[in-house]
């Protein structure tokens, strides 16, 4: 890529105020609902919760390469640049990736041997979202529920290949992006759509847009949405290297002037979707509700993988038409947001057209990017950027997008309602329900954006005279091994902290995990009538 290309000046992105778009007249779709998360990310996010609290404490999760990569070629191959520059180039790498319990799933260790990492992650991440939703697996089978899932690189199968082994169905269906849909589809008894979306960087969040597509059609009850990504081979990291599309610092610097490149990192995420009115019915948890979406390509754009303005401003408006929500609302846009000095010109200038229609003068649209601390999930970006989206609503609480020191000269600032989330700010109170977008777009031009609104806790707890008694509660943990139901025990022993007062009623959490959970084979039951005494019992059983 040339200088010139590189260059966002010599397309003229930034120096003139781009003319409104016209959101046209808006349609009322019904919400869809977003029940449950699942995800991993580095620096052992493992949770919602502990990718919030990495959000919150602003941490850079960006290091060197484990050491147990080390089966595979390692990444931490200095690599010379074209200008003669040697540089180690660092990521945003998970632990233990190669571990699995494929009994768990009803696999074999041959079959799971063989099995894509990538897919095992979302197998995990899957189960792990269903049981934040609620959702008991056994319960599933046979209904119209969707798979729809994200993933762009192929690493473990040109592993399992170059190793010269006797080849065979399992290593062919081990690698193949089809079968991270259809296994999920298979082991759950899944008769919905099932299918394995590829976009590249948008990857993930097309296979969120699809599924809401297809829940509002009635394709499907139920669906499960997401992506997964690892780097395992070293070879696209060279060839983005050598092209000069990283950082030399390994670090996403969105909207910085500093921004020259991202930096590649592992992740995955999996969300439960529902129609609105069928997850209160069914009185799911609700963490927040999508509004609309929309999905285009930016076709000739001037040059094949160079990120168009006229594209993606015509992909929003037309997202926030659907969603029949004025794109003046809008208060956060959860931005693609790589870092580099030409998508983060683009994507601030279109975003700065759309939501400038409406908009009063004294509330900029705030953006941020979840990559400058996590790095670019690639196939996973779009369910990443989702989900702390999401998260951002729940709490009502906007975290910094850090690395960010000096605004972006290329981006004209001072003409679009546009600023970058330099620390973490509390939800503006506003009569009308929080509104928030997720933008992300692909090396091949193909851009989605949904728009999500707060879902308000509505439902206020009926009040129950019992609630203040130390009624007698039995609280069911189950684990398909006994070293998996001591693991499970500790997490809830974890889970439950110090502090009851940020704890659900002790009937609730044991309604839950009686009624909303798989129970497997090696089992606890917990008696107690307060959380102090679930806690002492649990730690007498784990000692």
């Amino acid at each position: 890529m040339t200088q010139e290309t590189r260059d966002p000046q010599a397309r003229g992105v930034s120096s003139e105020t781009l003319p409104q778009v016209d959101a046209g007249p808006v349609s009322h779709a019904e919400p869809v609902a977003i029940i449950g998360i699942g995800c991993r990310f580095p620096k052992d996010v493992d949770s919602p919760e502990s990718l919030w609290q990495l959000l919150q404490d602003q941490v850079d999760a960006i290091t060197d390469a484990p050491s147990d990569r080390t089966y595979l070629e390692s990444p931490n191959e200095p690599v010379v640049l074209p200008t003669g520059q040697t540089v180690v180039y660092q990521g945003g790498y998970l632990k233990g990736v190669d571990q699995f319990d494929p009994y768990l799933f009803g696999l074999s260790p041959r079959e799971a041997h063989y099995m894509d990492p990538q897919h095992r992650l979302l197998m995990e991440t899957a189960w792990e979202a269903m049981l934040d939703a609620g959702q008991v697996p056994e319960k599933m089978a046979d209904n119209q529920t969707g798979i729809f899932i994200g993933l762009w690189t192929n690493d473990y199968a040109d592993y399992v290949n170059g190793l010269g082994l006797d080849l065979d169905l399992h290593s062919q269906m081990g690698g193949a992006r089809c079968c991270a849909a259809g296994r999920l589809s298979y082991f759950l008894n899944l008769q919905g759509p099932s299918l394995t979306v590829d976009t590249a960087c948008s990857s993930s969040l097309v296979a969120i847009h699809l599924a809401y597509q297809s829940l509002l059609s009635g394709e499907c009850s139920m669906a499960l949405a997401g992506g997964a990504n690892l780097l395992l081979q070293p070879h696209t990291t060279l060839s983005y290297a050598k092209s000069q599309m990283l950082s030399p610092d390994s670090r996403c610097k969105f909207g910085d002037a500093r921004a020259d490149g991202f930096v590649r990192s592992e992740g995955a995420g999996v969300v439960v979707l529902k129609r609105l009115s069928q997850a209160l019915e069914d009185n799911d948890p609700i963490y927040a509700v999508i509004r609309g979406s929309a999905c285009n390509n930016d076709g000739r754009s001037e040059f094949f993988v160079m990120p168009s303005v006229e594209g993606q401003r015509t992909m929003m408006a037309e997202a926030y038409r659907k969603a029949g929500i004025s794109p003046g609302r809008v208060h956060y846009i959860e931005a693609h947001g790589t870092g580099t000095s030409v998508g983060d010109p683009v994507e601030l200038a279109a975003i700065g057209s759309v939501v400038a229609e409406g908009r009063p003068a004294d509330r900029p649209c705030i953006v941020g990017s979840v990559k400058t601390n996590i790095g670019h999930t690639e196939a996973a970006a779009g369910v990443a950027g989702f989900i702390k989206a999401v998260l951002c609503l729940k709490h009502r609480r906007i975290p910094a997008s850090i690395n960010f020191e000096n605004p972006n000269p290329n981006v004209a600032w001072d003409k679009i309602p546009v600023v970058i989330a330099r620390e973490a700010t509390a939800w503006p109170e506003e009569s009308e329900p929080a509104i928030a977008g997720v933008n992300s777009f692909g090396i091949t031009g193909t851009n989605v954006h949904v728009v999500l609104e707060e879902y308000p806790a509505a439902r206020v707890k009926a009040a129950d005279s019992t609630a203040s008694e130390q009624r007698t509660r039995l609280l069911p943990i189950s684990a398909h091994t006994p070293e998996a139901l001591q693991e499970m025990a500790a997490r809830y022993l974890e889970y439950l902290g110090a502090d009851d007062s940020t704890l659900p009623e002790l009937r609730d959490l044991c309604y839950t995990a009686g009624a909303r959970r798989s129970h497997h084979q090696h089992r606890l039951c917990i008696v107690a009538n307060s959380y102090e005494q679930l806690r002492q019992r649990l730690s007498a059983y784990l000692s």
